[in-house]
């Protein structure tokens, strides 16, 4: 029986050794597991810092630039308004002077035909000349 009991006592003790290898492996196993998840996360995490980071200077940069293009829309329509504004002012000018012209063509027509009426005479241009009188 001291054989036999040996023969167990040595299976025993190599299933335990392989428990033992079996539970340090495993162990061995999940730390690593554990090292490559957290250096994972860390790396995740340094993205996500540098997307934000990158995607906040840009949305900076957009409001610049629409601050800036809005600012240039301003100053473009204030200037087309002063341009309009000038180009209302030579009109209303042209205007004047045309019907200042009117004015002073007609008191020359009123005064010619105030001649014509004191002297008699009629004048040599026919005035319609469409209706052959």
């Amino acid at each position: 029986m001291s054989f036999i009991s040996c023969f167990y006592s040595d299976i025993a003790l190599s299933q335990l050794e392989n428990k033992k290898r079996s539970s340090f492996i495993k162990a061995w196993e999940e730390s690593k597991k554990s090292k490559v998840n957290n250096k994972a996360q860390k790396k995740l995490s340094a993205v996500a810092t540098w997307e934000k980071t990158h995607t906040a200077k840009l949305e900076a940069k957009l409001k610049q630039l629409e601050d800036q293009l809005e600012h240039k829309k301003v100053e473009y329509a204030e200037k087309i308004k002063n341009e309009v504004a000038l180009i209302r002012k030579e009109a209303d000018e042209k205007r004047a002077e045309v019907e200042a012209r009117r004015g002073e063509e007609f008191l020359k027509a009123e005064e010619t035909a105030a001649r014509y009426r004191a002297t008699g005479q009629t004048p040599k241009k026919q005035l319609l000349g469409c209706c052959g009188c």
